[in-house]
């Protein structure tokens, strides 16, 4: 029976708790207090811990914004006296109900004995945890994604949850789908090149038989209507 807070109703929330702090909301913006609250759930990490976390303490001290864990602790009880769970609180709690409940977890991992996850580069590092208890009793999981679109690490998405994915099981078995259908062998060479120079990557060679296509040419556009 606990109600959902959407995004724009956290916010709130957290500039209430900052105006009955008598913080300065301009210095503190909820916008950026909010994003900062919900990188450390994603990262499985609770306001006691953001407290006692030096390496946190030091990068809010640094932005001159000392005061985020002791909002975090305060958002985090209203959240539980309003009965209430932001989006980051239903992966952070559920991953805390299959950790410290077996049997709550053994219920689970009967019931969901083949796993598939979507656009597994945008996972974070809550939604790992859970699909690994999830998953450890069958081991039958199924990611499907792409390392060179990982781009929501702003977001909470690790790249190494990817990356890292044959180590965490044995017989994985790897299916590279490199056929593009949608562009020229041009547009992929390009891709390729670029690609090629990320760090960190699962190696692979995009190709189509649309041909080779026209030339990519660059131009530049006063406006984006001229563009």
């Amino acid at each position: 029976n606990f109600t959902i807070y959407d995004t724009d109703d956290a916010k709130s929330v957290i500039k209430t708790v900052i105006n009955e702090m008598e913080l300065d909301d301009k210095h503190y913006k909820p916008n950026t207090v909010y994003n900062r609250i919900s990188a450390a759930k994603n990262d499985l990490v609770s306001a006691s811990e953001y407290a006692n976390d030096w390496a946190i303490q030091q990068e809010d001290a640094r932005s001159n914004r000392p005061a985020i864990a002791q909002i975090y602790e305060a958002y985090a009880k209203r959240c539980f006296k309003n009965g209430a769970m932001d989006f980051d609180d239903l992966l952070f709690n559920m991953y805390l109900l299959l950790k410290k409940f077996p049997d709550a977890l053994s219920k689970y991992q009967k019931k969901f004995k083949y796993i598939m996850i979507d656009e597994y580069q945008d996972t974070n590092r809550s939604q790992y945890e859970i699909m690994k208890l999830l998953g450890a009793m069958n081991e039958n999981i199924c990611v499907v994604g792409d390392d060179a679109q990982s781009i929501y690490s702003f977001r909470g998405a690790t790249i190494e949850n990817i990356l890292q994915f044959q180590k965490d099981y044995d017989n994985v078995k790897m299916v590279k789908l490199e056929q593009n259908y949608r562009s020229t062998n041009t547009i992929l060479n390009a891709a390729n090149a670029v690609i090629r120079h990320n760090a960190q990557r699962r190696v692979k060679t995009l190709w189509s038989d649309k041909g080779d296509g026209t030339k990519i040419s660059l131009r530049a556009f006063e406006t984006d209507e001229d563009e």
